[in-house]
């Protein structure tokens, strides 16, 4: 009786990980925008945390370099925030909720 069990949770475990790598797989999909310093700052994220676009406004490049430095800082920063939360929310749909006390690097 315990080798059926066993064996059928190793099924069930095989089935996940397929799931979890056609998720993995699919998080370049996920695309969020982000901005900063009222629009100043945008930049594109998508689920793999690349950046895709940035783009600086015009008007940023009076002010002083520390401050174009921290706005793309803080839009990228924000992006990558959301992106993390895409790609957790996308991940968790796939697993029922069952990694969400796992803090797994680029998921």
């Amino acid at each position: 009786m315990f080798k059926g069990n066993m064996s059928k949770m190793l099924k069930q475990a095989q089935d996940m990980q397929k799931k979890m790598e056609g998720v993995q797989s699919e998080l370049s999909d996920i695309i969020v925008d982000s901005e900063s310093g009222g629009g100043m700052a945008k930049v594109k994220i998508n689920g793999q945390l690349e950046v895709l676009e940035l783009y600086i406004d015009e008007e940023c490049f009076k002010e002083d370099k520390e401050v174009v430095e921290d706005l793309i800082i803080s839009a990228v920063n924000k992006g990558i925030i959301k992106a993390q939360a895409a790609a957790k929310e996308k991940m968790s749909s796939v697993t029922g909720g069952m990694l969400s006390g796992l803090n797994l690097p680029g998921l």
